[in-house]
C-alpha cells in the first residue's frame, strides 16, 4: 500500500473516532467508580467498605493528577518511540 493511500486511511479513521462519539447524543458517560458502586448495591446492598479514604482530594486535584498521568504516560511512549526510531535510523546510516 502506498504511503499516501495509508495517510488517507489513517486519517479518515481518525475523523471517524472523532465524529460518531459525538453523534451519540444519548450516550451515557459515567465513569467506572459509579458503575462499580452501582453493582456492588445491585449484588450485595448490605455491602459495608472495609475503610475509608484518609485523604479526600478536591474533583479539580484528582482530574489534574489523573492528566498528569497521561501526559507523563504519553511522554514516555514517545520518547521509546523516539528511541527506537533513531537507533533504527543510525544503524541504517552505519550499512
Amino acid at each position: 500500500m502506498k504511503t499516501r493511500t495509508m495517510t488517507i486511511t489513517f486519517l479518515i479513521i481518525i475523523a471517524l473516532m472523532i465524529v460518531i462519539p459525538l453523534l451519540m447524543i444519548n450516550g451515557d458517560f459515567g465513569g467506572a467508580d459509579g458503575a462499580g458502586e452501582q453493582m456492588i448495591a445491585e449484588l450485595q446492598p448490605s455491602y459495608q467498605p472495609w475503610f475509608e479514604s484518609f485523604l479526600s482530594l478536591p474533583a479539580e486535584t484528582e482530574s489534574m493528577m489523573f492528566a498528569l498521568q497521561a501526559a507523563l504516560g504519553a511522554g514516555f511512549i514517545g520518547y521509546v518511540l523516539g528511541k527506537f526510531k533513531g537507533s533504527a535510523t543510525s544503524s541504517r546510516s552505519d550499512d
